[in-house]
């Protein structure tokens, strides 16, 4: 009993600071998204555009007039989304548990957190004129190590599986179990449904091609097979009727962007 009470003692005092931490940096990782998508539609509708990925949209805020200010901005929410996640995983904020599959997915929240912390870089290296690193390039020194062949094909593996599992989020719908639904109205509820659906399917499919080229690289012992999300979208377009495929799975990204904001509101933060 007395354990309990200092859980949920220890609960009420995390709230106040993580709470809005962790929506201030879904905000932000929305905004990337929403960006990488409307690019990808804009490519392809041949309005100009460009298929790109997290990075890559963080560039393009840099090239605009109020560009500088608005990356520092860009750069403090990804700090807050990076510091949310370390902080899910090490205490457990969704109650995920000590078992296997639990310690899995905790260890996801740390990575998200770390490669969020890599972006938020990113964007404050473009704020000064830093340049950063590319994941082709990881992948190339990775594999001149004795081991780093095998290392890139277990990483493309399970890029395909986080591919899949974003795919049974999408159909299963289980990513409302992580929103505060009561306080949602009937209709929003369905919106929900629909875009959340749309967005993670989307995300299912970027996923697996950028794993599928990692476990290439690994076989053709070649980091220029890799693709990121943007070369990955590229790869979408250039397939038989690809402006439609592109269009469709650059919506998607946009869902995926607009479902982090709904996050950003209803998600149940602490539990």
């Amino acid at each position: 009993m007395t354990t309990l009470l200092k859980n949920r003692e220890s609960t009420m005092k995390r709230r106040p600071l993580i709470e809005p931490i962790a929506r201030v940096g879904l905000v932000s990782r929305g905004a990337l998204y929403v960006m990488v998508g409307v690019l990808a539609v804009l490519a392809a509708m041949g309005s100009g555009g460009s298929t790109t990925d997290p990075r890559g949209a963080v560039a393009e805020v840099g090239r605009l007039q109020a560009g500088k200010p608005l990356l520092v901005v860009l750069a403090l929410g990804l700090v807050a989304f990076a510091v949310w996640r370390v902080v899910q995983a090490i205490q457990d904020l969704d109650r995920k548990g000590r078992g296997l599959p639990a310690l899995a997915t905790r260890l996801g929240f740390l990575i998200s957190g770390f490669l969020h912390l890599g972006l938020a870089a990113t964007a404050a290296g473009v704020a000064i004129t830093v340049p950063g690193s590319s994941v082709r390039s990881w992948v190339a020194r990775a594999l001149i190590e004795p081991l780093g062949v095998y290392a890139v094909a277990i990483a493309g593996a399970i890029v395909i599986g986080v591919g899949f599992e974003q795919f049974y989020r999408a159909w299963s719908m289980s990513f409302e179990k992580d929103l505060d639904m009561a306080a949602m109205s009937p209709s929003m509820k369905g919106w929900v449904g629909v875009i959340g659906r749309f967005g993670f399917s989307a995300r299912g499919v970027t996923f697996w091609i950028v794993g599928w080229f990692l476990i290439r690289a690994a076989r053709n012992v070649s980091a220029r097979e890799v693709k990121d999300m943007g070369q990955a979208l590229k790869v979408i377009g250039t397939q038989w009727h690809g402006d439609l495929l592109l269009g469709l799975v650059a919506a998607g990204t946009v869902a995926y962007g607009v479902m982090t904001f709904i996050e950003a509101r209803y998600r149940r933060i602490v539990r």
